[in-house]
């Protein structure tokens, strides 16, 4: 394997899982939760989803694909509700499906190339690292506010604790 296809490889499943992650926390979340605000300088849960599909479609879509950016980013935060868990879930798994599938098909040599994303020269493969940080950084916000409104441990690591480390055969 080559470290290329290491880091498209682990780009796309990161993305996969991320957003599995997300959608479970949203399936766990009241549509109140899912748009309560502290302040009004916080976003709720429902803006940081659709941040960060605005996010990916922008950067993966358009920055890596060519597509046209038809991203509203001040939209994704001025939004205070009307959209449901399961609607959330269905244009998150859209955006991360179709930038899994652009990332997927990206060949070794793109990797260098210099593109422009929100008046930034970054390489191919600096957008794609972008996405995957952006969205681990929100995905852990996420996370985080629906463990605060639900007190659900949300059981992602459950596999590390000590005991089932020793139920598991080696």
């Amino acid at each position: 394997m080559t470290v290329e296809s290491a880091f498209l490889g682990y780009s796309v499943r990161k993305l996969a899982q991320l957003s599995e992650r997300i959608e479970d926390c949203l399936g766990r979340l009241t549509l109140e939760q899912i748009w309560r605000r502290a302040g009004d300088s916080d976003n709720a849960v429902g803006n940081l989803v659709l941040h960060l599909c605005g996010n990916v479609s922008q950067w993966i879509g358009h920055g890596v694909a060519g597509r046209p950016d038809a991203r509203d980013r001040d939209a994704e935060f001025a939004a205070r509700g009307g959209v449901d868990a399961a609607a959330l879930q269905a244009v998150l798994r859209d955006a991360v499906n179709e930038a899994n599938r652009i990332v997927s098909a990206l060949s070794h040599e793109r990797l260098a190339e210099s593109i422009e994303v929100q008046g930034y020269q970054v390489t191919v493969l600096e957008a794609v690292f972008h996405v995957v940080e952006h969205f681990s950084g929100h995905t852990g916000q996420i996370q985080f506010a629906a463990k605060l409104m639900t007190g659900d441990d949300l059981g992602y690591y459950k596999h590390l604790a000590t005991d089932a480390r020793r139920e598991q055969v080696p």
